[in-house]
């Protein structure tokens, strides 16, 4: 008898280094199922998943929980949800392009929500804007200039109540972060800059258009020169303009 209890101690003690399992509910599974389908490629970009009804009787599981688990797929960004009669669910590219845009829906959700405030993803935005355009002054293309270029140019031709603007100044900015190589870098950028819009906040006029457009030159200038230390002078200047306009209009 002793020499059993010793045996069943032992045993014991070797069952002790191996953890319980949890058991998934049947979204869960359903879930983790078409999302390593949809990582591994098994699912293509574009492929469109079968219905609600379809998907139920693959997995043997109710209509319930396949719109349980797509619903979860979509909030994480790796599908889309299209209305209509040709519409349905549809694997989503997967890249920093698409990283950008959730982020940037998931930021605007909280501050619709009031979960955040807008002074708090501006303050974010203007970290970041530091170390973008210094990496953008070493790693920046021709292919970058030129998009850089471009978008000076509308920004001098375009009215201060052209409704465009905000985007341009959105892409100027997310340019230049793109241009830094670092994706998810670019990401955060992209996804502040839309969400929160920071020249909607201004009270646009001629010298502040002519200004700001002057000071987004000297950035480029000191990018085309890979020069990392005056566009980071540079975009400082232009930051701190900005912020000073934004005291300004709020004491106004």
């Amino acid at each position: 008898m002793a020499k059993t209890a010793i045996d069943d101690d032992k045993a014991g003690a070797r069952l002790a280094a191996f953890l319980p399992i949890p058991v998934t509910r049947p979204r869960e599974q359903v879930e983790e199922q078409l999302r390593s389908a949809i990582l591994s490629g098994q699912l293509p970009i574009g492929t469109k998943l079968g219905s609600e009804a379809a998907l139920a009787v693959e997995f043997s599981v109710s209509r319930t929980t396949v719109r349980e688990a797509l619903r979860s797929l979509a909030t994480k960004g790796l599908i889309t949800k299209v209305p209509g009669s040709g519409g349905g669910s549809f694997v989503r590219s997967v890249d920093h392009h698409s990283f950008g845009h959730l982020l940037r829906e998931g930021i605007e959700n909280l501050l619709q929500l009031g979960t955040i405030e807008t002074r708090e993803a501006s303050a974010v935005r203007l970290l970041l804007e530091v170390p973008a355009v210094r990496l953008a002054s070493v790693n920046a293309t021709e292919s970058d200039l030129k998009s850089l270029d471009r978008i000076l140019d509308r920004l001098a031709t375009a009215p201060i109540d052209d409704p465009e603007i905000p985007l341009l100044d959105a892409g100027f900015h997310t340019t230049i972060a793109y241009a830094s190589g670092n994706r998810v870098l670019s990401s955060l950028v992209f996804a502040l800059h839309r969400a929160t819009e920071p020249v909607r906040h201004l009270s646009l006029s001629k010298e502040v258009g002519r200004e700001s457009h002057r000071q987004h030159s000297r950035i480029v200038e000191a990018i085309r020169q890979h020069d990392p230390d005056a566009a980071e002078q540079a975009i400082v200047t232009h930051l701190a303009y900005l912020d000073e306009h934004h005291r300004i209009n709020d004491e106004a």
